[in-house]
């Protein structure tokens, strides 16, 4: 039988946002990014924080990222998901061998985040920014043949977020280290959210090669009317918490042009896939 319990996407298409860089891009400069998403799961956490099978379902999408810098002190930035795909697999009989429910996809725009960040203060190897980042509800909130086929969650949500960051020696080796704090309010019924997360990376091959390791958290205020499960099965989901850890590999093939590699994992959540999410993406350096 298939659960009715509402899944959530680990990031819901959000990932690049979980990571404003305290140092902001100089004037006229920015960072411009194409990339692919997925995420793939037959098990998923619960409101108890447990964790229960469910029909194999996933999510894929292509986006495109930039940040670019209009002054020294502000920035500019915009996710744009222009082609999500959510879809559930064939349910198949263990026994027979016989499909029991036949699977189902369905594809459009996703729902787009615009931000502009602002430099608080700078000094020496030590940044401090904020940002406002404006959640557009451009997808689909009723897609497929059920309406859980989503590609966005139909809410315009405000987030504000407080960035720091320090560069370091470790073993006379360059390192950064940053970290967030923000408030996210949310519309339409549901709950806003505290987030919050750490990043740390360095250099390798003169700064061709960029490793990084990050964790992000999204706590629940629970003050939402909806509810975190409906008839609907939607993979948009209220209430959702996660605690997750991840990486990133980068390399520039010139100056300007690289390609990035990363994945991500929740170690513990609430109405949440208990699955990994990858991607890949190639991007340009404007200087």
């Amino acid at each position: 039988m298939k659960k009715t319990i509402i899944l959530s996407l680990l990031f819901v298409f959000t990932c690049p946002f979980f990571s404003y860089a305290q140092w902001l891009e100089k004037k006229g400069d920015g960072y411009f990014k194409l990339s692919a998403w997925a995420l793939e799961a037959d098990r998923h956490y619960t409101n108890s924080g447990a964790t229960d099978p469910n029909a194999t379902r996933g999510t894929f999408n292509l986006s495109l990222y930039g940040k670019y810098g209009l002054s020294d002190d502000w920035d500019i930035v915009a996710y744009v998901p222009f082609f999500v795909k959510t879809y559930q697999n064939h349910q198949v009989s263990t026994v027979t061998n016989e499909t029991i429910l036949d699977g189902e996809e369905h594809t459009s725009f996703g729902d787009m985040n615009l931000g502009v960040v602002y430099r608080l203060f700078k000094k020496s190897k030590h940044a401090f920014s904020v940002a406002l980042t404006l959640g557009i509800p451009s997808g689909d909130s009723n897609g497929g043949s059920d309406g859980s086929y989503q590609t966005g969650d139909g809410e315009f949500n405000q987030e504000l977020r407080f960035n720091a960051g320090s560069s370091f020696k470790l073993f006379k080796h360059p390192f950064y280290a940053k970290g967030y704090l923000g408030f996210n309010n949310r519309t339409e019924g549901f709950s806003d959210e505290i987030k919050f997360g750490f990043e740390t990376g360095t250099g390798l091959l003169k700064n061709r090669l960029l490793l990084l390791l990050r964790s992000n958290s999204v706590k629940s205020q629970k003050n939402g009317s909806l509810s975190a499960a409906n008839s609907n099965g939607s993979i948009f989901a209220n209430n959702v918490e996660f605690v997750s850890v991840g990486g990133e590999i980068a390399w520039k093939f010139t100056e300007k042009i690289g390609l990035s590699f990363a994945y991500s994992s929740a170690i513990s959540g609430k109405v949440i896939y208990a699955a990994p999410s990858y991607s890949a993406g190639v991007f340009y350096l404007l200087k």
